[in-house]
């Protein structure tokens, strides 16, 4: 056992090292390192893959980039034509300030900097497609089993993989899902399921700092909102009278309804104030956690011109604390995604009352 440990934290270490190599070259020694714009530089979207640097030779993987400009139509070329963003090809380059920093942009004709129509795959997209071509793979070979199992009439328990996957879906259902929803809880469970197996795994891949992981999926708001609006839509598009009842006309004495709505207004503001919380939690505290992965790694350069004893064990002390939150960070991916979806249950069981049950409160 204790050689398994050994191995996990020399594993560790050598991916936190592999991981940071695109730090160490950012900036030379002896020039003053803006830590705050690193750290929102590696947090953002890019147009490339980059897995790390060694002197002057960037290792990165070059993505599609498809974009239409004003005048010359449709392109698609390789990333890598902008040589990192220091080009500019076919009249289209990447902003390396202002309002559009990061971004493609082109001129118009009156010499504006403005954005093309751009559907190119980033990073954060091509993240997106991996880890959900690697969640259909698990789900239908786990399904596969069960399947297999059904036809040949074999009441076999699950081992191994399997096994572990049906202990981890049966702890979401009966721990998360049938207590918060109810009895529909059948209706809502392989939205929840998704929804939960999604973010999970997505977090955990954001922790790898080597292809294929480290894109920060889950800590991009444009992500959480659309999974904020899936559990919107879910919610009210499935609830009952009895809950649309409750928003706009509420049991409290009248005059809190008319003439003036004071409480169907708070309740109206309420359904939305629901998913906008959903959104936020997910996006702060993932982005939260790699930034202070980033942040504890940046202490090494920041003491690089305090002297070598300073400087040496700053780097013990930062390599130590990025290793003990990498493994918090691993809990951290679970419980978010457990909170995202029991709070989506909670929100779509809230949806789900009906008439009676204030008769069977009443008695």
């Amino acid at each position: 056992m204790k050689h398994y440990f050994k191995y996990i934290i020399f594993t560790f270490l050598f991916l936190t090292a592999v991981g940071t190599q695109n730090v160490s070259a950012a900036e030379e020694p002896q020039s003053e390192l803006n830590v705050k714009e690193l750290i929102l530089e590696h947090l953002a979207d890019s147009y490339e893959w980059h897995m790390a640097t060694f002197g002057d030779f960037h290792l990165t993987i070059p993505l599609p980039v498809i974009v239409k400009g004003e005048t010359s139509g449709w392109n698609i070329f390789m990333s890598s034509k902008f040589h990192h963003g220091h080009d500019a090809y076919e009249g289209f380059y990447i902003a390396q300030e202002g309002e559009y920093k990061g971004k493609i942009v082109e001129k118009n004709a009156s010499g504006e900097e403005v954005r093309p129509l751009d559907i190119s795959l980033t990073k954060n997209a091509v993240s997106l497609i991996i880890s959900c071509t690697l969640l259909v793979i698990i789900v239908m070979s786990v399904a596969g089993w069960y399947k297999k199992q059904a036809k040949s009439g074999e009441k076999k328990a699950p081992k191994g993989f399997v096994g572990f996957m049906e202990m981890f879906v049966m702890s979401v259902e009966d721990d998360i899902i049938k207590p918060c929803v109810g009895k529909n809880y059948r209706k809502f469970s392989p939205y929840l399921l998704t929804v939960f197996f999604f973010i999970f795994l997505n977090n955990i891949m954001g922790l790898i700092p080597i292809f294929p992981g480290g894109a920060n999926v889950t800590g991009n708001i444009a992500i959480t909102l659309v999974l904020a609006l899936f559990t919107f839509f879910t919610v009210n598009l499935f609830g009952s009278k009895e809950y649309w009842k409750e928003i706009f006309w509420p049991e409290v004495p009248t005059w809190l309804k008319v003439p003036i709505p004071i409480m169907p207004a708070i309740e109206l503001v309420g359904v939305f104030t629901k998913p906008f919380a959903l959104m936020i939690r997910l996006f702060a505290n993932i982005l939260a956690g790699h930034s202070i992965v980033l942040g504890l790694t940046c202490l090494i350069f920041v003491t690089v011109n305090l002297g070598t004893v300073i400087n040496s064990s700053m780097t013990v002390v930062s390599v130590l604390l990025t290793v003990f939150i990498s493994f918090v960070e691993i809990l951290v991916a679970y419980i978010q995604a457990y909170v995202f979806t029991m709070l989506s249950a909670v929100f779509i069981g809230l949806a789900q009352v009906e008439p009676h049950q204030h008769v069977e409160e009443k008695h």
